[in-house]
């Protein structure tokens, strides 16, 4: 159990550092092709995380990353709303931590059970 927990937290930190290495000039370049097609800015979804920001900062996008935005998505954002590097490494370490291990706890706890026979 402590690999497959090891494992998930390197998995998603290893994609949180490329990312918010990267992020900025991904992030530029895609801003500037939707500004380029005539897009609008902010679209509803980006209101919303915008919102989640603005109440619960940092934290709560590092809670909702794994399970609403994914790893890339949520390290996007973050870079987005130009958070320091540093915070987003942070937050998005003792959320892979904390994540990782319930995952991993209910994988194993519901292992028994008769749907997953067909990967033993």
């Amino acid at each position: 159990m402590p690999l497959v927990w090891g494992l998930s937290v390197a998995g998603m930190m290893t994609t949180v550092i490329l990312i918010s290495g990267l992020g900025r000039q991904w992030a530029l370049h895609l801003r500037r092709r939707r500004e380029a097609k005539g897009k609008p800015l902010f679209s509803r979804r980006s209101r919303t995380v915008v919102g989640i920001y603005r109440r619960f900062g940092m934290v709560g996008i590092a809670f909702l990353t794994p399970i609403l935005f994914s790893p890339v998505g949520g390290t996007v954002i973050a870079t987005q709303l130009h958070v320091p590097r540093w915070r987003i490494l942070l937050h998005m370490a003792w959320s892979a931590a904390l994540w990782g291990f319930a995952f991993t706890l209910l994988a194993v706890k519901f292992s028994h059970l008769p749907i997953f026979d067909h990967y033993r």
